[in-house]
């Protein structure tokens, strides 16, 4: 590996952690902002889509975080491993975000993205699976 390759790596890892500190926050203050400010607002159903968006994001903030670990770990396999954080964070952004967007808003339409969050997440475990199965051991 050369040091631009090395340096390009930590880069990787840096953002990845950043990005699952950052959608961990987040999640937290939904969870909170779900369970004391919406609770009068929403209709149980609404409350319920809301929880699984910040449960979902939650998941994929920790994914991520590990993702950034074995980053720096196992730079072998930092192609598949940058695939599978990008697919979370994508997933975060469009799964979560859809369901915080319908919950909140009433647009149903935006249950029909949902599933395209899903595909990002199940694309991001697939690559980290697939990572774990390729590094070679010593």
């Amino acid at each position: 590996m050369t040091v631009w390759e090395s340096f390009e790596l930590r880069q990787m890892a840096r953002v990845f952690l950043g990005l699952a500190a950052i959608l961990a926050g987040l999640a937290v203050a939904g969870g909170a902002f779900g369970a004391h400010a919406l609770k009068d607002h929403l209709t149980a159903r609404s409350l319920e889509i809301f929880e699984t968006g910040v449960r979902y994001q939650m998941y994929h903030a920790l994914g991520l975080l590990a993702i950034a670990i074995l980053l720096l770990q196992q730079p072998a396999a930092n192609g598949l491993l940058t695939v599978a954080g990008w697919g979370f964070v994508g997933g975060v952004l469009i799964f979560s975000g859809s369901l915080y967007g319908l919950s909140l808003s009433g647009i149903k339409w935006l249950g029909a993205i949902t599933p395209l969050g899903g595909v990002a997440f199940l694309v991001g475990w697939v690559c980290l699976a697939s990572a774990a199965l390729s590094v070679k051991q010593p």
